[in-house]
């Protein structure tokens, strides 16, 4: 298994970032709020890692954080969640922000993820309630953290052309229609604002708390 890589940081892009070990160059699949905490390209990047091994290709998953890391392997193992929707949970709310949810029992915002319809939500929050007790000490309760109240919202990320076609992409890689994105970009597009800026404000409007 690996469990962690270090190395330059080669290319990023939303969903992917090629890092540079050893001059050996790994394509690591990642969420859009790690994307969100990547350094320029050329500058070295530590990512925690799981690798999935299938009968037809192996794939390797990166995060910011441990914490995401250890999450994503636990959403991995309810049923009917592969690597690919825990990668689309991830990419609309971090760690934090999804053990909220859970602790919350908030559904509403979990249905608003795409891929995850009511079913899907409500296993989650059975399941999971459970689980993130194997997480104790990575991340602060609810019950104690100083953001309790908080919206539960996304993040997320983009990459080249204009700001506004960056962000739309992004939003459609990550599952929301073409005319669901457009329409949230649109609400938010102001001249300076970057891409980041926009998909950050655009998810905060699509996903609010529960």
């Amino acid at each position: 298994m690996i469990g962690r890589i270090r190395g330059t940081l080669v290319e990023k892009s939303p969903g992917q970032a090629l890092v540079e070990c050893a001059g050996l160059g790994y394509e690591v699949d990642i969420p859009f709020t790690t994307f969100f905490h990547l350094p320029d390209a050329g500058a070295e990047v530590t990512l925690h890692t799981h690798l999935a091994v299938r009968e037809d290709a192996q794939s390797l998953y990166g995060f910011a954080s441990r914490l995401d890391r250890d999450l994503f392997r636990l959403l991995i193992r309810v049923n009917g969640v592969g690597p690919k929707l825990a990668v689309g949970i991830l990419s609309g709310l971090d760690a934090q922000q999804f053990i909220r949810c859970v602790e919350a029992r908030d559904a509403n915002s979990l249905v608003k993820l795409p891929g995850v319809g009511k079913k899907t939500a409500e296993r989650l929050l059975i399941e999971m309630t459970d689980r993130i007790g194997q997480l104790e000490g990575q991340f602060t309760p609810m019950s104690s953290s100083a953001t309790e109240g908080e919206p539960a919202h996304a993040y997320a990320t983009a990459n080249d052309h204009s700001p506004k076609d960056e962000a739309e992409a992004a939003l459609i890689s990550l599952g929301y229609k073409p005319q669901e994105a457009a329409k949230a970009i649109s609400k938010v597009a102001e001249e300076g604002r970057s891409s980041e800026d926009l998909i950050r404000l655009a998810l905060r409007n699509m996903i609010p708390a529960g």
